[in-house]
């Protein structure tokens, strides 16, 4: 089989690094990849906001199963004009796709579906969201998200109503995230610890994966702006096998079915972003496509072949099943350019890559200068630690992390240090 993965970031890298491992794969290309993916796998320049150009690109390759990484192509309705032309691919249709590009369609459909989920209001204006704000609607601290896609960054969890307020006027009078912010969505603020819950599915057929926990502040502590994500850790020890059953029964069975009804069935990797509330999980944000950096923990864990469960879901197969995960721990840490999640600069030469021995370094945001990488991105690479306890892939992780240097490097020293509670 030969794969094509579409994206450029660490989260491509590690579906690449994974899809190369299993027997029967000849080849895995990826487009456009970046220059620390190019050291390992071809990759192949493509505008991924163009889905003609990635079917062409697919097509000249000879592919069998296109995959794909981010979430702009599947919002441009790549997996429609794939589907058209008779090619598999990995992912779901643009109508499904509004799970994650726009959070108000998202809230009203998990209304219509009675999958629980925080009380909301979709806002179209700025003075509408503000007189919600100054209601006390959602009490002195609530969530304020970007309908649109913002690179997830359109996520204000404020402590107060000023900081809602604040976050009002930089969405939708200062425009700093575009159109993506030209509608909000106000949430209550739920209590309790978030876990990314993942599951691939064929339309009416779903197989849970590896449970992560993501960090979403650029700070130890979760202080600070949100992020992309700066780090996750797997398998999550809060969800044990009956509360992975009523996830599967109050919130992914409802909402394959919904899609079903609505004439938009899911295929593709469904993420979950869940509060595990005192009344039970609730869904604070679904993404359709796996995440990025819980790709990079998740996707190590996985022991039984990957491309068939993808292949099985690209051409609606898939069958119950119960994957087969590795019994040790990953923790990823994500070194960050100085500036992010701000502006960022780059360009700093990136030493000690050669050193590491004993971690996954999976690339996001390099550039190859002559012999040297450098800094081209905010999100720079992901360091993964494996071990047969939390203890151990924490130690290994940051004793690679301790190898690698560049000017301004930024990183949070506490990633999975949440899971040693439970050890």
């Amino acid at each position: 089989m030969r794969i094509l993965v579409v994206g450029a970031g660490a989260r491509e890298h590690a579906l690449c690094w994974r899809l190369a491992r299993d027997p029967g794969v000849e080849r895995v290309l990826c487009a456009p990849g970046n220059d620390g993916i190019a050291r390992s796998f071809a990759c192949l320049p493509v505008d991924l906001a163009d889905p003609a150009s990635l079917l062409a690109l697919a097509e000249r390759a000879q592919t069998d199963l296109t995959v794909v990484g981010p979430e702009l192509p599947l919002e441009r309705g790549v997996v429609d004009l794939f589907s058209a032309r008779g090619r598999q691919i990995f992912g779901p249709r643009r109508s499904a796709a509004r799970l994650e590009t726009s959070k108000a369609f998202a809230k009203q459909f998990m209304q219509r579906h009675n999958v629980p989920t925080a009380r909301y209001r979709v806002c179209s204006d700025a003075d509408e969201a503000l007189i919600a704000i100054r209601s006390g609607e959602f009490g002195d601290s609530l969530v304020v998200k970007a309908d649109g896609l913002a690179a997830g960054k359109g996520v204000v969890v404020a402590d107060s109503r000023v900081e809602a307020e604040q976050a009002v006027r930089a969405s939708m009078i200062d425009r700093a995230f575009g159109d993506a912010g030209s509608r909000l969505v106000l949430e209550e603020r739920l209590e309790g610890p978030e876990v990314s819950f993942f599951v691939i599915a064929d339309g009416e057929c779903a197989v849970p994966l590896v449970v992560a926990q993501d960090h979403k502040r650029i700070f130890d502590d979760d202080r600070g702006p949100n992020t992309g994500g700066m780090g996750a850790f797997a398998p999550s020890p809060l969800i044990d096998a009956a509360l992975e059953h009523r996830v599967m029964t109050e919130i992914v069975r409802p909402v394959l079915h919904g899609l079903i009804v609505e004439g938009s069935p899911y295929r593709g990797v469904l993420y979950c972003g869940l509060m595990l509330t005192a009344a039970g999980p609730k869904v604070i944000e679904f993404n359709v496509r796996f995440g990025d950096p819980e790709a990079q923990v998740v996707l190590p864990l996985i022991e039984q072949p990957l491309a068939p469960l993808l292949w099985a879901a690209a051409t609606g197969v898939l069958r119950p099943a119960h994957v087969i995960t590795a019994t040790s721990r990953c923790v990823g840490v994500v070194l960050a350019a100085p500036g992010y999640p701000g502006e960022v600069h780059t360009g700093a030469r990136i030493d000690g890559l050669e050193t590491v021995k004993d971690a996954l370094v999976f690339f996001s945001g390099v550039e190859q200068h002559d012999e040297t990488l450098v800094t081209g991105g905010g999100r720079v690479m992901t360091v993964v630690g494996q071990g047969a306890t939390f203890r151990a892939a924490i130690d290994h992780a940051y004793a690679a992390v301790s190898r690698i240097h560049f000017d301004g490097m930024q990183y949070r020293r506490d990633i999975g240090r949440k899971a040693l509670t439970f050890a």
